[in-house]
């Protein structure tokens, strides 16, 4: 079981920047894919951006995005506070949204595959 809380949702301008945080508790997080997904009002949740530690020793980790946010956003994660963020730049007010973040043992772009959430953190964009 892991248990995630997400923080740094808030009201910023178009071109502004903010930085979501997400707390897993647990003692295994460095094997877990942890992934950013959002949902705005009447859309579907989609994905964001996901992360996973390589395996193969060191710090080298596999990321991924979507292209509607590649360039802009970055995903990180600090395995020794079982924490991952998610850095957002230049931001539209298309990023409107409630974001989430997920984890499970692999990593992937679809979110009915994770089977842990945070309670979500709200972003809102103004023009």
């Amino acid at each position: 079981q892991v248990q995630l809380v997400e923080s740094g949702g808030g009201l910023v301008q178009a071109g502004g920047s903010l930085r979501l945080s997400c707390v897993a508790a647990g003692r295994t997080f460095r094997s877990y894919a942890m992934g950013w997904f959002r949902q705005a009002p009447g859309k579907e949740r989609e994905f964001v951006a996901a992360t996973r530690w390589s395996g193969s020793g060191g710090s080298v980790y596999y990321t991924d995005y979507a292209d509607s946010v590649k360039g802009r956003f970055t995903i990180s994660r600090d395995d020794a506070k079982n924490t991952v963020y998610l850095q957002m730049n230049s931001l539209k007010p298309e990023d409107t949204a409630v974001y989430y973040c997920a984890a499970d043992s692999k990593v992937t772009t679809d979110s009915a595959k994770y089977r842990y959430w945070g309670q979500g953190t709200q972003v809102t964009v103004s023009s």
